[in-house]
């Protein structure tokens, strides 16, 4: 059994680049489609699919990242990582959690942009 964990564990290393090139900007992009669905006040049922989508990329790098702290490899790279992982994890789950929350943040930095009025003021 632990060899199985040693041969996954040395896959992950070995195809480091190619893993996070892939989880990198999957990860982003899963995390930033569950921030547009709640901005846009979607439906509950497709914030869920895209935080389960988003939460199983931040996952696997988090496993991924882990691969390398048990050899002892601490590097920068590897916190940032794992920093990027665990942010947008704690946004997905903050969209699950309290949405309202979230989308006041979202609509109010929105606003500070300029690209959505605060609030749900109509013209008259």
């Amino acid at each position: 059994m632990l060899d199985a964990f040693n041969s996954l564990f040395e896959v992950s290393r070995t195809h480091c680049i190619a893993i996070c090139a892939f989880l990198v900007p999957a990860n982003l992009l899963a995390t930033l489609l569950t921030l547009g669905l709640t901005v846009l006040r979607r439906p509950t049922v497709q914030i869920q699919r895209a935080v389960a989508l988003a939460s199983c990329f931040a996952l696997v790098m988090v496993l991924h990242i882990l691969t390398w702290l048990v050899i002892g490899v601490v590097m920068a790279p590897t916190f940032i990582l794992f920093w990027l992982a665990t942010t947008c994890l704690l946004i997905n789950i903050w969209a699950i959690a309290h949405p309202s929350s979230l989308n006041r943040i979202l609509d109010a930095l929105l606003a500070w942009l300029k690209l959505k009025p605060v609030g749900l003021h109509q013209p008259e």
